[in-house]
């Protein structure tokens, strides 16, 4: 897949959320960053170059905006309207996925240990 080339499967709805984000990361600090020299918005646009983590080319996902969406099973993320979608570079989405985890354990309540029952 190059910068002009979709991806295989939802073609149709990765381009609209993509081009719905002029093609640039649409995370705000959902990643833990504070992008406050790209404006409050992740500077990272498809087909562009990173030059951390890895560099190469940018390959923006379209996947949930809403983080706690993040941690839906597969099919229900692709029931989702193209609204609640966002573009995310992977990057940003694995730290808002990360981050979405963490968040999602700290609110479970303790599951008392069953070795010590009685």
């Amino acid at each position: 897949m190059n910068a002009r080339i979709p991806p295989l499967v939802g073609a149709d709805l990765w381009q609209a959320v993509i081009r719905a984000a002029a093609g640039r990361c649409q995370c705000r600090g959902t990643c833990g960053k504070s992008h406050a020299k790209d404006g409050d918005r992740c500077g990272r646009e498809h087909g562009g170059y990173q030059q951390h983590h890895g560099g190469g080319t940018v390959r923006l996902l379209a996947a949930p905006a809403e983080p706690a969406d993040l941690l839906l099973p597969p099919h229900h993320v692709a029931a989702l309207p193209k609204q609640a979608l966002a573009a995310w570079c992977p990057t940003c989405h694995d730290a808002a996925l990360t981050a979405a985890r963490r968040t999602e354990r700290a609110a479970a309540p303790a599951a008392p240990d069953a070795l010590f029952d009685l």
